[in-house]
């Protein structure tokens, strides 16, 4: 039995199932708060940017292949001694770009940064 996603709108949860690759599960999809993303997807084989912030009022949905990233972060503007954990920001690099997002709740920062942190160190 396959779990059921995680999201936060529903048409952004349809937006990233429409493009879905053979064998490919959506884990989660959040919402995010701020200029330029619009919604962060992950599935079980990449993750899935909205970047509302091109000229022109585009809009791109960029897929980043797991295998791709490098790093990934849990950003804070408090210091490590304080409340870093309280984040709700993630920041992840692929090649020469470092991408991120802004999310309503620190436990949906922490689970994109989770996932990620998994996939990248298998």
């Amino acid at each position: 039995m396959t779990e059921q996603p995680i999201y936060d709108k529903a048409d952004q949860l349809r937006q990233v199932q429409q493009d879905l690759l053979a064998d490919e599960t959506v884990i989660a999809v959040y919402d995010c708060t701020g200029a330029g993303t619009g919604f962060v997807g992950l599935t079980n084989l990449r993750v899935v940017i909205q970047d509302r912030s091109f000229v022109g009022k585009r809009t791109a949905v960029t897929s980043i292949p797991y295998r791709n990233i490098r790093s990934v972060s849990l950003l804070s503007n408090k210091s490590w001694a304080g409340e870093f954990f309280s984040s709700s920001s993630v920041a992840f690099t692929a090649g020469p770009d470092t991408f991120e997002a802004d999310f309503r709740g620190t436990e949906k920062a922490h689970h994109v940064h989770a996932v990620i942190l998994d996939r990248i160190s298998r």
